[in-house]
């Protein structure tokens, strides 16, 4: 497995720069443009970062210990590695090959799969690599994907060393985020499967606040971003995160393997990824009954209408205490879900949902026992553009089993839809949007139409409807004063976006 005499590493001292790592990766994912359709990139140029990082830090942790204590000492070592590479598995053994390329990578692959799997404890699997390299039969389809290409794809990514000393984890974790959002703009309307904008999880993990030991879950998983958000959290605050327990499910295969690359890119190496239908097949029991969490942040697939609402009506697990939803929406399907899988004592969730579960009259009697139930915290209206290819207006709903004293029987209101921006073609939450909405949050600050803590009662009154501006509204005409020209501009500004809206009602049918 020695280095390939070609390779353009850079010097033992040098690092690569966030933005040049950024640049090669994107670069190597554009080589595909007109080989394969930009929504299939991922299931290509994922497995080989991932196999590029693991040889690497292979070669750099095998040089430790033969200079720690010989050749003989560094093979023996290494069987004790967390990634282990089989001999003849290693990149540099297919770089050598020139035919049948493809399908010398996947024997690679399977090699590595097979000799890493993961440890049963706790009653579930942690780590291991069976099966992380994804779906393999692309690489083997030479009319889709020729020897010259996937050589060239080699070639590109053996530029440069991805050991930890020349690329650190949370560096390699944050280009490769920045892939994952890069492969859902070019991606069209497949990306929601796998990603979720990134400053709403932001938001998300700073009202949740994650402690070091905690668990955190997320059944509707994707490409695990919200997973890894979590534990930045506490790495940003300088606080232990290597003891936090990871847990996450994603029915799609890719995307499945794709959450699990991320979090080894991390540096995380306590979890459990399970590909599996989370309302038909949920991963994580404890006996007759859901595994509890301290935490759980999900971005479920919103309104699905394929969904078996049957075996959810008897469903064995009691996930429909609030009753069984409509065919043509799961949402409130996951929403008990959720719940049902937070920690009696002090379990925390966040979803983000669609505006519709607020207000739908289809879904009044589910939401009626919700409120009753006294389980939602909060709920948080955003602005439109928020989920990815839809105009649709967002909301997070947060849900507690330990409410402050003085939320109990009540919910904190925000109608924070107009803190967004659209920047680079992409709406996103800023820093200070994020501050005052944590803010208020935590300490349950009431704003003239931004804020309000609202009785079960009160709701009660309204016909159990959570429509946020039923409780807190803010108008654009808030701020009209008498002054001629003052009130041209708040007409001008509506108008605007009153023809925003329009256009995007008329994208969304299709007219």
């Amino acid at each position: 497995m020695e280095e390939h005499k070609n390779t353009k590493y850079l010097g033992a001292d040098e690092q690569i720069s966030l933005d040049d790592l950024k640049s090669f990766l994107w670069g190597a994912a554009t080589r595909l443009r007109g080989q394969i359709d930009a929504a299939g990139y991922k299931e290509y140029i994922f497995p080989l970062l991932f196999f590029k990082r693991i040889s690497d830090v292979y070669d750099e942790q095998f040089h430790d210990f033969v200079c720690e204590g010989g050749e003989d000492y560094a093979h023996m070592q290494a069987e004790e590695l967390a990634i282990r590479i089989p001999e003849g598995a290693h990149w540099n053994d297919v770089r050598e090959v020139t035919e049948n390329v493809g399908q010398r990578l996947v024997e690679a692959f399977i090699a590595i799969e097979q000799a890493n799997p993961g440890e049963e404890a706790d009653g579930r699997i942690i780590g291991g690599l069976d099966g992380i390299f994804g779906p393999k039969d692309g690489w083997t389809n030479k009319a889709k994907m020729p020897d010259h290409i996937i050589t060239s794809l080699i070639e590109d990514f053996s530029r440069y060393n991805l050991s930890l000393a020349h690329c650190p984890a949370d560096e390699m974790g944050q280009a490769y985020e920045y892939l994952v959002g890069k492969f859902a703009d070019d991606a069209g309307n497949t990306a929601q499967e796998f990603y979720t904008n990134r400053t709403v999880v932001t938001l998300m993990a700073e009202i949740l606040q994650p402690k070091p030991e905690e668990s955190i879950y997320d059944p509707t998983c994707g490409s695990g971003g919200m997973l890894v958000k979590c534990l930045d959290f506490l790495r940003q605050k300088g606080e232990p995160w290597q003891g936090v327990k990871v847990f996450g499910q994603e029915i799609n295969a890719l995307t499945s393997s794709i959450a699990r690359m991320n979090l080894y890119l991390n540096g995380v190496e306590d979890f459990s990824i399970v590909r599996e239908d989370t309302l038909a097949h949920p991963a994580f029991v404890d006996g007759s009954k859901l595994r509890k969490f301290d935490i759980v942040l999900a971005n479920p697939p919103y309104s699905i209408k394929t969904w078996n609402r049957e075996a959810f009506m008897n469903d064995k697990w009691g996930r429909n205490f609030l009753g069984t939803p409509p065919q043509g929406r799961a949402d409130y399907a996951f929403i008990q879900h959720i719940i049902a899988s937070m920690n009696d004592y002090k379990g925390r969730s966040a979803t983000l949902l669609p505006h519709g579960v607020l207000f739908r009259d289809e879904e009044k009697e589910l939401r009626r026992k919700l409120v009753e139930s006294d389980a939602i915290d909060c709920v948080i209206g955003l602005g439109p553009n928020l989920f990815y290819n839809s105009p649709m207006e967002a909301c997070i709903i947060i849900c507690s089993n330990c409410k402050p004293i003085e939320r109990r029987g009540k919910i904190l209101m925000i109608n924070a839809i107009n803190d967004v921006v659209r920047q680079n073609a992409e709406s996103k939450l800023l820093p200070e949007h994020i501050d005052k909405i944590t803010k208020i949050y935590h300490s349950s600050s009431e704003i003239e139409g931004y804020s309000k803590l609202v009785t079960k009662d009160l709701i009660a009154g309204k016909d159990y409807n959570l429509n946020i501006s039923l409780y807190a509204y803010s108008s654009l005409y808030d701020n009209v004063q008498t002054n001629i020209d003052e009130s041209l501009s708040v007409w001008k500004k509506i108008s605007e976006d009153t023809l925003i809206e329009y256009n995007l009602f008329i994208k969304l049918i299709g007219a």
